[in-house]
């Protein structure tokens, strides 16, 4: 294997500043930069925009031999040491996104954010990828439109805007056979499963609303295994959502940028920003400052309890109560929930366990909500409950049994009068 030769164009910022600040996209298996051009405007605001074709995709050179999604990666960073860049933001969908999240792993100091689109630490099957590289060996990417076009689209997409999806298809037609082949055979081998709990790099996950390849759930999977990584859904959009709603996926990642901007002036650091340890139980860096254990927790807690959670409960500070506040945000969320040794399943069941012991039933309807959010079942959920009886004792499990069940009525009641609305309310509606 050697590393595969990528091309990029870069469009300046309108600020005229040379040295703005660089976000990359990374586009997904048989798409090329023009999947990204409506997102371009936006984001190029504030920021040069690089965009790569991946190899044999639009004018990249095709490759010859295998490859892996780390190596891509590589490639991202050599394009950017190209042009005297340090550190970066990142988005990309599907195949990109997990260029992105190689990325994270392998790059963590290069990275300034991530934002990871229809993409996951693992992706499909590999036996499925090797089925469609033989496939494209055997037939072309001819043969892929009409799946192609079911899988990338929600379902009026293509009735609403016919030429961007024509355009889409039409230039898959133009992609090497064997470089999708080989491409395919990356995504057949690529599993960061383990090795993305320990990204420190602030992440977000955007899904789509009607996305069957990489669902919402998955999405939302990966923000809970990430420390510190949010979750939103775009509405109206399947498996292309820069292409399906662009002017939505730019405003979304404008302010994404904006805020991971604003981190990185917050935070006392250098123009290189180092890595976070990744060693359990290591601590955390000394030269962390206040203000950024305060950004880091407020990510995490918007992540885990909601925005309108968050919003109402800072709405409520009062003077008396500011300095609690920033305590609980800075050391509870931004000092232990984000810390790498636990994921947040793990420490959602051990927060349960301990507010049952403790009889803390306030808080335990507010975590038992979390606790959902963080990927466990409603069955999990009692189950952690049950185990807690036998060493905290049956009257704190009833009680908190009691308001379990209060909890999850109310949500369904709440789903109940909004059926109309089936998705979260991070969900972005087009225009």
């Amino acid at each position: 294997m050697s590393q595969p030769v990528i091309l990029c164009t870069i469009e300046p910022a309108r600020t005229g500043d040379a040295n703005a600040p660089l976000v990359v996209l990374g586009p997904s298996l048989g798409t090329t930069i023009d999947v990204w051009a409506g997102v371009v405007p936006a984001l190029a605001a504030t920021h040069r925009v690089l965009r790569f074709n991946l190899p044999g995709h639009g004018f990249s050179p095709r490759a010859t031999e295998p490859f892996t999604i780390e190596q891509l990666a590589d490639a991202v960073v050599a394009l950017v040491d190209s042009i005297g860049v340090d550190t970066f933001d990142y988005a990309g969908t599907s195949f990109g996104g997990a260029i992105g999240l190689a990325l994270a792993v392998t790059h963590p100091g290069r990275l300034a954010s991530l934002a990871v689109l229809c993409s996951g630490a693992k992706i499909g099957t590999a036996a499925a990828w090797t089925d469609r590289a033989a496939a494209v060996r055997a037939s072309g990417t001819p043969s892929l439109v009409a799946g192609s076009a079911a899988r990338w689209f929600a379902p009026d997409f293509l009735g609403r805007d016919p030429q961007a999806g024509s355009h889409a298809l039409d230039q898959l037609l133009d992609i090497d056979d064997e470089s999708y082949a080989l491409a395919c055979e990356a995504l057949a081998v690529f599993d960061q499963t383990d090795a993305v709990s320990g990204i420190r790099t602030p992440v977000l996950c955007i899904s789509g609303e009607f996305d069957t390849v990489t669902p919402t759930a998955q999405l939302q999977q990966l923000a809970a295994i990430i420390p510190g990584a949010r979750a939103v859904v775009v509405g109206g959009a399947a498996h292309q959502p820069s292409l399906e709603q662009p002017a939505e996926v730019g405003a979304l990642l404008g302010e994404w940028l904006a805020g991971a901007a604003t981190r990185i002036a917050s935070a006392s650091s250098t123009a290189h920003v180092a890595p976070r340890p990744v060693d359990a139980a290591a601590p955390l860096p000394a030269g962390r400052t206040a203000a950024s254990a305060y950004a880091d927790g407020m990510l995490v807690r918007r992540a885990v309890l909601g925005d309108a959670h968050v919003d109402a409960a800072t709405a409520a500070i009062t003077p008396e109560t500011a300095v609690f506040q920033d305590f609980i945000t800075r050391y509870a969320w931004g000092e232990i929930w984000t810390r790498p040794g636990l994921d947040r399943r793990t420490r959602s069941f051990l927060t349960i366990a301990a507010l049952v012991t403790g009889g803390h039933e306030g808080e335990l309807a507010m975590h038992v909500r979390a606790a959902l959010t963080n990927g466990l079942t409603r069955a999990e959920i009692s189950e952690a409950i049950l185990h807690t009886a036998i060493y905290a004792g049956v009257p704190a499990a009833n009680t908190a049994f009691a308001v379990a069940r209060a909890t999850f009525a109310g949500l369904d009641e709440a789903a109940a009068e909004t059926t109309a609305e089936t998705t979260p309310d991070t969900t972005i509606r087009p225009s």
